[in-house]
């Protein structure tokens, strides 16, 4: 489980659990979300809850995506620093499996 902050005075705080960023990695729910400018603003949240929403009318909605929006996405404390941070750590979970990747892929190479 990871802790992200909310707001820039650390009062408010969200847990994010490995299924949460499985389902932002599952529905690409960050590709071509931000502006050429990188800045994630309240319009960047909106247009991810937007594409979120559509997501959830097109079918059958997925459990872990439900979950997702309830615990993180359209939780009261989410605003536009609280998806930065996200963002952020999702960054790095990715870049976690890509090094443990290698690190396997390494090992293979070498037995």
């Amino acid at each position: 489980m990871y802790t992200i902050l909310c707001n820039m005075k650390g009062s408010r705080q969200l847990s994010v659990e490995e299924t949460h960023l499985n389902t932002i990695e599952r529905y690409a729910l960050f590709s071509d979300l931000l502006d050429s400018n990188g800045i994630v603003e309240e319009s960047v949240l909106e247009k991810l809850r937007l594409n979120v929403r559509s997501l959830l009318a097109s079918g059958e909605p997925d459990p872990r995506l439900l979950d997702f929006c309830e615990r993180i996405l359209f939780h009261s404390d989410m605003k536009a620093f609280g998806l930065h941070q996200l963002i952020m750590l999702y960054i790095e979970w990715e870049k976690e499996k890509l090094d443990a990747l290698k690190a396997t892929l390494k090992t293979d190479t070498e037995a």
